[in-house]
């Protein structure tokens, strides 16, 4: 049986994720434009060039910040602000598009998201972040839980 688009491009972010130095959460991120197309993609990770969390430990579990609390305390980028910021740097526009992630966005990402023009959000599994679903619905970006389709 032939896989749905969601299928097909929640199971990309999931292979994307495989890149991810992330001692605590692996996330991968697609964005994808209205036609279907893969625009980019990412995962978290620390930033280009510097040392990553696998190789100097976590800053966060050092710190003992509980998942959902201070993402600004890591070295690592979010897998959905490394999609948009790289789009960003390569001029390549996301407006209109789906972002499909591991995982559902924290507030920093969908503030990227947003105003990179990232309108759906279709994530995998739940995240600690309360503010960042408010946030979503306040502009209008449509959050939506993955369901695999049953044959």
């Amino acid at each position: 049986m032939r896989q749905s688009w969601d299928e097909y491009f929640m199971a990309i972010a999931h292979m994307v994720k495989t890149r991810s130095t992330c001692l605590r959460r692996q996330v991968g991120a697609v964005a994808v434009s209205p036609e279907k197309r893969i625009l980019g993609t990412g995962y978290n990770g620390s930033l280009p060039g510097t040392p990553h969390c696998d190789e100097t430990g976590c800053l966060r579990d050092q710190l003992g910040i509980p998942s959902g609390q201070r993402q600004e305390l890591c070295r690592a980028q979010h897998a959905e602000a490394n999609v948009c910021n790289f789009a960003a740097r390569y001029g390549l526009p996301l407006a209109g598009a789906t972002m499909y992630v591991t995982a559902r966005p924290c507030t920093t990402c969908i503030k990227a998201m947003v105003t990179s023009g990232i309108v759906k959000v279709v994530f995998d599994s739940d995240y600690p972040d309360d503010l960042a679903c408010r946030l979503a619905k306040e502009a209008g970006m449509e959050l939506v839980k993955f369901k695999k389709e049953q044959p």
